[in-house]
């Protein structure tokens, strides 16, 4: 069986951690993810009340 190799003994475990990020919102990559986002919302957000109005003025 896998799981019944080695019961009292754990195997050596790293301690190595990424890197955390850094803390400036000036970099480059993510105000342009940070626009596309919001534009994305906002082109939503208008396709949304594009709808509601269609339906809204569609003659019945």
């Amino acid at each position: 069986m896998w799981g019944a190799v080695a019961t009292g003994r754990l195997g050596a475990m790293t301690t190595h951690r990424a890197p955390k990020p850094m803390d400036h919102p000036s970099r480059p990559v993510e105000r342009a993810v940070t626009i596309g986002l919001i534009l994305a919302v906002l082109a939503g957000l208008g396709w949304i009340a594009g709808m509601i109005y269609t339906l809204a003025a569609w003659p019945l």
